[in-house]
């Protein structure tokens, strides 16, 4: 080995001596850590177990308060439908007791309607209308509301062509406007976006109201010509009918109606003062004159022409009347209150003379936003297309026999 191997291996042992020492410190240090862990785990078991038996507990009490509170929102349910139900009986007996009790204004006579002198005018007045139809229906009660969506501003009106293509629909917002939206067919039009799947028709003179109609391709509408109503001249309180041919963008026809001194025919609808209807018998007026400012008009009209074959005084008083619309040549008028309430046909009048005013029924519609702007009758569908405060809706009827008793 030499000489130099005794002090190599002291070196050695000198060098080895201190890392002993280190790897000691580190393994003790190793050993406090682990123990430290083991107690905060064992720490963590106990508050973890603790947790669990308290979770227990808390499901023990609160298994039986949701059990009672199951039963009561049980019988908080039945409780409603119970009122629910008791609430539309007496709505049904409502209606029962107001229809054996007519509103007194609706059968108020007076002496134009019986025999006095009547607005000048073309046609025939306060004769009895003779059928082309055998449509002998009147409404029974309004059987269901739908309300498709909201477009447009308060006022304005939305119908189909009766005559026409069942699915288009036509949209004229406002009461004073001179476009309309066609839509291709009821579901586009309650789309998100509707406007963008409708064309649009500009007529040449914006239209008064919420008067219009659309019946056999063409609209009709009320202007307003130059000294009409609110604007003085020759013309003053009178309106002009236009026959506007949608297909052929082009005014086909137009007159004067003859009525002097026009105003609106509906106490709460000021815009308004000419509003046409359709029906199974064709083209009908309603309007009012300073002749007799208390009760509303019916003019049958001739759609090819625009003459007025036939007019009548009507019992029907004007005051909170909202709207009116014809079926089977009889007068509805809707009434209501201000402000808006829940709206009623009050008064009946049949041109034909079919329908006396004790067989007339006199039916609630459902509650809904607010006041009718607009009605227009289907007779294919025999449904009302109604405007309501911007909102669009569909009101299904019952009908039967004008013969039959109420």
């Amino acid at each position: 080995m030499g000489p130099r191997a005794p002090l190599v291996a002291l070196f050695l042992l000198a060098w080895l001596a201190p890392l002993r020492g280190q790897q000691h410190h580190l393994v003790e240090y190793m050993e406090r850590r682990l123990a430290a862990l083991e107690e905060r785990l064992a720490q963590c078991q106990d508050q973890s177990s603790r947790h669990a038996a308290e979770l227990r507990d808390f499901k023990n009490k609160m298994l039986p308060l949701l059990e009672v509170a199951e039963k009561e929102r049980e019988a908080l349910r039945t409780e409603a439908d119970t009122i629910s139900g008791r609430v539309d009986r007496l709505e049904r007996e409502v209606d029962y007791l107001e229809t054996q009790n007519p509103a007194l204004p609706c059968v108020e006579i007076d002496e134009k309607v019986t025999g006095g002198p009547g607005t000048k005018g073309k046609g025939r007045r306060n004769e009895k209308y003779d059928m082309i139809t055998d449509c002998g229906y009147t409404i029974s009660q309004v059987r269901s509301m739908k309300i498709l969506k909201r477009f447009g501003g308060p006022a304005g009106l939305w119908t189909k062509d009766p005559l026409g293509p069942a699915e288009k629909i036509y949209v004229l917002d406002g009461t004073q406007n001179d476009t309309a939206f066609v839509f291709p067919r009821l579901r586009d039009f309650t789309l998100a976006m509707a406007a963008r799947k409708a064309s649009r028709v500009r007529v040449p003179f914006p239209w008064v109201g919420t008067g219009q109609l659309v019946y056999g391709g063409f609209l009709y509408y009320a202007r307003r010509p130059p000294g009409g109503p609110g604007g003085g001249g020759e013309l003053q309180n009178t309106l002009q009918l236009i026959k506007f041919h949608l297909a052929n963008r082009t005014v086909v026809d137009s007159s004067v109606f003859p009525a002097e001194g026009l105003i609106p025919p509906y106490g709460l609808t000021a815009d308004t003062y000419i509003d046409l209807a359709a029906d199974e018998e064709g083209l009908w007026a309603v309007y009012a004159t300073q002749e007799d400012d208390r009760h509303l008009c019916l003019a049958k009209l001739d759609p090819q022409t625009l003459d007025t074959e036939q007019q009548w005084d009507t019992p029907c008083p004007r005051e909170n009347a909202e709207a009116a619309f014809v079926i089977c040549g009889t007068l509805y008028v809707v009434y209501n209150t201000r402000p808006a309430s829940r709206a009623r046909i009050q008064c009946s009048f049949d041109a034909s003379g079919t329908l006396t005013p004790e067989r007339a029924a006199l039916p609630y519609f459902p509650r809904r936003y607010g006041a009718h702007a607009s009605l227009r009758y289907n007779p294919r569908e025999r449904q009302l297309y109604a405007w309501d405060d911007g909102y669009q809706i569909v009101y299904k009827l019952e009908m039967r026999k004008k013969e039959e008793e109420v």
